[in-house]
This record gives C-alpha cells, structure tokens and sequence, in this order.
C-alpha cells in the first residue's frame, strides 16, 4: 500500500483548524491559552477536555485520551491513520502526494484508483436508472412498501440495474473505460459465445464500500418472484472483499462513536429502514457469517455491539458465530429482542420507530440470552429434557464470572427448571470446582476470627510483594518524568540544559518518555511532533504540549521536577537494593533523605517566584 509523503500529511495538519474539527463533536470555551470542553470519548459532568489549537493536539485529563488531529479523527471515526489523514484531506481540500513509490505499486495503485473512479460512476448510474427510468417502477413500489422513503434511499445510493443485457457496459465504454476494467470491477461476465455482459440485471442495487464511503462493489436483490438467486454479490477482486467490510459502516460511523455501540443488522433494506428511523448507528452483515475483518470493523466502530439478527434459528446460529469470532476482542455484545420471523425493517412497519427503538434499548447482554436459548425447549417438564438443559448451561456459567448477574441467571435458570438455586448449583457444579475457579483471585473467604484484609494475601509470596512496590515505583517514575518533561517543553533552553544533566537510559524509565526526552536534547525550541502514526508518543506528546501549555513555568519550577527525578531514581534504587539483600542501603537512604530536603526548599522557592511573576 502507497505511503503519504511527508510534506502531504504536514500539508493536511496545516490545513486544519483544530477547533473546527473538535467543536463539531463538543463544545469547548476558552481557558487561558488552551480551550476546555466535557470529553467526547467518556461521560463527565465537570469538562476535563483540553485542545491546544495552536499544536492541534488534545488531552483528557479525565480518561487520559489524547493525541493530534490525525489521533481525534481516528477515535471520532473508527479510522486507522492513513484513513485518518484520506479524510481530513478530502474534507479540507488537500492532495496527497505519494512518497519514493516504485513503478509496480504506482502502476497497481493508478489501476485500482481507475476502478475506484468506474465503481463510484456506475453507482450513480444505477441511482438515476432507479428514479428516472419506467421499467424502475416496480422496484421504487417494492421499496416503498418496506416503508423506505427517497431520502433514506439517496442517502445510501440505492440504485436499479436495469434487465438489459449490455446497457453498463454501453454507458462505462461512452464514458472511456475499457472491458478489461469493467472486468477488473467485477461488474461484466463473459457468455458461452465469449460476448461481455452485465453481471447485475434487474436487481435493486445496494452499493457496498468502505470506511471513506469509496463504493467497491454491489449487492443486488432480485425483483422477480422466480429469480435466482435472490441477493447476488460482487465477487471478490482487486477491490472488493466481501468478508472485510460492514454494509453502512461509512454512514454509520459518526453516530456509532458518539452512542458508544453499534446496531448489527442482517439485511440491507433493515439498515436503512433503522437509519430512517433515527438510529443512524447500524451496520449490516452483507449477507455473509461474521468474519474475524469485520469483528475488526466493529471495534473499531463502537466497544459495543447490538446483535438486532433475525430470531429464527438461522439468525441464533449467526449470534453464536459472533461470539466465538469475538472472543478475546474487546468487544461486549449484547442481543436485540427480536420476535421470530420478523426483521428491524418488518418491525418498524408494523411496530413504528418508537417501538423498534424500544426494543433496541432492551438488548440483554449475550450471556442472557445464551441461557434463554438453552432454556428455550418443550421438555423441561421431564428428567431427561432437564438434563440436557443443563448441559447446554454449564459451558455458559463456567465461563462467568462470580457477579450479580450471574447469580440473576442462576435463579433465571432454576426456576424455569423447577428447582433451587441451590440445587441447579450441584446439577452445574458438581463437587464446586467451578465456583472455585471463579472465586476472587487472592482473597481468602471470611471466618469468624477477622476480616480477609487483615490476614496475608494467599497465594502473594514476598517476590511478589516486592514486584508490586517496584509496579507502583514505576508507575509514580511515569508521572513525576511527564511532569518534568512538560516543564522542559514549556522553557526549552532550560529545558534541554536540565535533560544534558541525566542519563536518559538510567534516569528515565518509561521508552516514549526517552524519545521524547531525545527530541528535546536535539532540537530544543522546535515544535514537538511524533512520526506520523506512531500512536502511543503522539499521546504522550499531546499529553506533555496540553500540561506545557497550562504549568507555571518558571527556572525554580523546573530545578524542583529536575530534583524529583532525583528522588525518584533514588527511590528505585532502594527498592532495588532490598530485593538484592541490602548492600549498601544506608548509603541510599541517606542520599534520598538529602534530595527530599534539598526538592522541599526548591519547592518554597519555586512558590515564591510563581507569587512574584503573578505580583
């Protein structure tokens, strides 16, 4: 895949007006040289989001999100980077230019932008053809009576492939694209007598495409009663790649990473029957069995998935699916009651669009309706169909977790079975290994002589007592190093003088925090920018530019996180020393003991002089 040149992306981040971008998703007010506003990426009631529009970086201080324009827009829209940078230059006017390509990949790139150029042509070929020609008037009734209105319908470009044999493939050549492309598109197929003609012929057709709304194949749905089959797909080629993308996922994006969760339909027309709707975040299947690319897609949408499938068994079949290609992911799915035999778009007709919301504000986490589907028999009135019962539950409990709704689900269970929760727990349990395996790592359960807390930890060794203090020394080694480093960026000659003073591999523990701390040795005063892409330091570099921006930078301010780093350094070295038996530990102490004096007078002083700039 080409790669942006350099000069492109920084062409794209000087381009766009960072309030801009930030202000359509929350509103921000000034505060002092940053401006603040509630954080789009967690609920807060008191603003914790900070944008410095001068560097186009943000910060939470809340959830401890940030990054640059490229990083919003890929947290915003579920993007990857280069998506990112594709798509504030669209939206802003950019070219993009592509970085020392070889011949090949330029030659394969112009081709499928070629392709790209035919597919979006035809789609609005198919549009005109579905609400201007005559023999369109059956499909445009169909769609109507599925309660589509035009708008909807426009705004997924829908479109009609009209029943003769050769009328795309006379419209694209008009437009100077040759057979081989229409071939490459998937769009023509060769007869037995070795003529080219139309793949789709008096289909509705739904355009498929991806993140950026770049259409890259069809799926077309038969209005005839006798034709076969009844959905037809492209078939895969150098762009199109049924598995990989989410129908609607482009339209679908915005609202997804605002609500948080995203609706997962099975067919077209229930897509955009729950856009128009209202709830704009819903995505469909395509047709196909979830793929491990569109679980992907899915992540990347929403941490939350609305499994809305049919409820006939086929549909239950598919959620089951979706949850082994989901495991491992961090991804919650919870399931939309559906009645069966009916779809998201037979609801909204027959129930209204309160009704299906209704029901989409009623999902049940996965783990419920597993249970409710194990449970959903004709024979637990007897011994043998309880016993199968509970077998289909006991993989489902053995994987939950001790918690209130697991115990909700157990007396669920039981009840439906005729029997004690108690008794349901042996049936499923037998001799409690599995109620041992999910009680609280750690923890020893309560006995009349004293709390848990006051007794040793089972199972925590002293090694593993000593790991811990070192986690938390490390941890407080992070944040004492932002804090100096920011003060290094707020004043950078001092700044730079302070870091000549440290042994960046031994002083600094954190590696994004060297680099940064390289950054600033090599150029102090400029700008500071991560490599495009590299996510983890454009966080911490927008995180060290907000806290810059905002610190009392003062000389006496910097000597005093200088002197922290100090004490920090010393203190892993004391823990260090203890773990290694103890030599010369007293040496230590009373080194630390007179960096901690020397870091309380530094502190006084920097007081005084924040007090006299302020005066």
């Amino acid at each position: 895949m080409a790669r942006y040149s350099e000069e492109s992306i920084e062409r794209v981040r000087q381009a766009v007006d960072m309030l801009d971008l930030v202000g359509a998703r929350t509103e921000l007010r000034r505060a002092g040289q940053q401006w603040m506003g509630a954080c789009p990426f967690h609920d807060e009631r008191t603003p914790s989001f900070s944008v410095d529009a001068e560097s186009k970086v943000f910060h939470c201080f809340g959830c401890g999100e940030g990054g640059d324009l490229f990083r919003f827009v890929e947290l915003t829209e579920g993007l990857g980077f280069r998506e990112a940078v594709e798509h504030l230059a669209d939206r802003y006017g950019v070219t993009l230019d592509v970085a020392d390509e070889d011949p090949r990949a330029a030659e394969s790139r112009r081709k499928r932008e070629r392709l790209l150029e035919l597919l979006e042509r035809t789609a609005a070929w198919y549009v005109r053809t579905l609400w201007e020609s005559d023999e369109a008037a059956g499909p445009r009734r169909y769609l109507a009576e599925r309660g589509l209105e035009e708008q909807a319908l426009r705004a997924f470009r829908v479109g009609y492939a009209p029943s003769q044999w050769d009328g795309l493939l006379l419209a694209s050549r008009r437009g100077g694209f040759s057979a081989r492309e229409l071939w490459d598109a998937g769009l023509v197929r060769r007869g037995r007598n070795g003529r080219l003609f139309d793949f789709f012929r008096r289909r509705i057709q739904f355009p498929l495409c991806d993140a950026r709304g770049r259409v890259l194949g069809f799926g077309g749905r038969a209005v005839g009663p006798t034709q076969q089959p009844k959905y037809v797909n492209s078939t895969d080629n150098d762009v199109f790649h049924k598995g990989r993308h989410l129908f609607g996922a482009d339209l679908a994006r915005t609202a997804a990473a605002k609500a948080g969760h995203v609706v997962l339909c099975e067919g077209y027309t229930d897509v955009i029957a729950l856009h128009q709707a209202g709830l704009r975040n819903v995505v469909g299947l395509m047709g196909t069995a979830l793929t491990d690319d569109q679980v992907g897609e899915l992540t990347r949408l929403a941490p939350v998935v609305l499994l809305a499938l049919d409820a006939d068994s086929a549909g239950q079949q598919a959620m089951m699916r979706a949850a082994r290609v989901a495991a491992g992911r961090r991804l919650e799915l919870r399931v939309v009651p559906l009645p069966r035999g009916q779809d998201p778009a037979d609801l909204l007709l027959s129930e209204g669009a309160e009704g299906m919301l209704e029901r989409v504000r009623a999902s049940v986490p996965f783990v419920r309706f597993r249970v409710e589907r194990a449970l959903d028999r004709d024979d637990l009135a007897d011994a043998e169909g309880k016993d199968e019962a509970v077998s289909a539950l006991q993989p489902v409990f053995a994987d939950l977790p001790a918690s209130a709704l697991r115990d909700e689900l157990l007396e669920l269970a039981a009840d439906r079975l005729g029997a004690s929760p108690a008794k349901l727990r042996e049936w499923l349990f037998p001799g409690g290994r599995a109620e041992e395996r999910h009680a609280t790592p750690g923890r020893r359960p309560s006995t009349p002589g004293g709390e848990p807390g006051n007794r040793p930890m089972v199972g925590v060794r002293p090694a593993d007592d000593r790991r811990s203090r070192m986690t938390a020394t490390l941890d407080q080694a992070g944040r004492i190093e932002r804090a100096f480093l920011a003060q290094c960026l707020a004043l950078p000659e001092d700044g730079a003088a302070a870091l000549a003073g440290f042994d960046i591999e031994q002083d600094i523990t954190v590696p994004a925090h060297r680099r940064v701390a390289a950054m600033l040795l090599e150029w102090p005063g400029r700008p500071l920018q991560a490599p495009p892409g590299d996510e983890e330091l454009t966080r911490i570099v927008a995180e060290l530019q907000v806290r810059a921006a905002q610190a009392d930078a003062t000389r006496a301010a910097l000597e005093a996180e200088r002197l922290r780093m100090r004490v920090a350094r010393a203190d892993r070295e004391i823990v260090a020393a203890k773990a290694a038996g103890g030599a010369g530990l007293v040496e230590l102490v009373h080194r630390r003991d007179e960096l901690r004096a020397a870091l309380e007078r530094q502190l006084g002083a920097a007081l005084d002089q924040t007090k006299s700039v302020e005066g």
